[in-house]
């Protein structure tokens, strides 16, 4: 009865994270000292998030299930299963004068491509309000099965 609930309440949690994450890459966009590494401070690195479902079924599971009309499982909603770092290269700017440029004058700059967190914020933003709209659809149908016992 209340799988709908539970399956939109993972997915608010996952695209509120996936919101908090793309808030984090926003405001290190700029950050050359983020992490001290062998003696050398790293630029900051992206950071992604990576969801799988919650349960261990496949797409094709429930596939089949509604093809052959058997069986009357329902997804678990979605889980995030960890944060990465992109591991794509740092950006190299000409900047002499900043005081972590190299010899030749180059800063390593982190990897967060501005439009792309703003593709992904939008991204986790539908998601996000898809998800309330359906909770809200499931909340209503409950109520009127609730009136129907008047």
């Amino acid at each position: 009865m209340f799988h709908g609930f539970n399956t939109s309440a993972s997915a608010l949690t996952t695209q509120r994270l996936r919101m908090d994450v793309v808030s984090s890459n926003m405001a290190n966009a700029d950050t050359t000292r983020a992490a001290l590494v062998d003696g050398e401070w790293q630029p900051y690195r992206r950071k992604m998030v990576v969801t799988q479902p919650n349960d261990k079924s496949s797409f094709a599971h429930f596939l089949n299930q509604a093809k052959t009309g058997k069986g009357t499982d329902v997804g678990h909603g979605v889980k995030v299963s960890q944060i990465v770092g992109d591991q794509s290269p740092f950006r190299q700017v000409y900047n002499p004068e900043h005081p972590d440029a190299n010899e030749q004058g180059y800063v390593q700059m982190p990897n967060v491509d501005p439009l792309r967190e703003m593709v992904d914020l939008m991204s986790a933003t539908r998601s996000y309000e898809a998800n309330v709209t359906t909770l809200n659809a499931s909340k209503n149908m409950l109520l009127k099965a609730l009136e129907i016992g008047r």
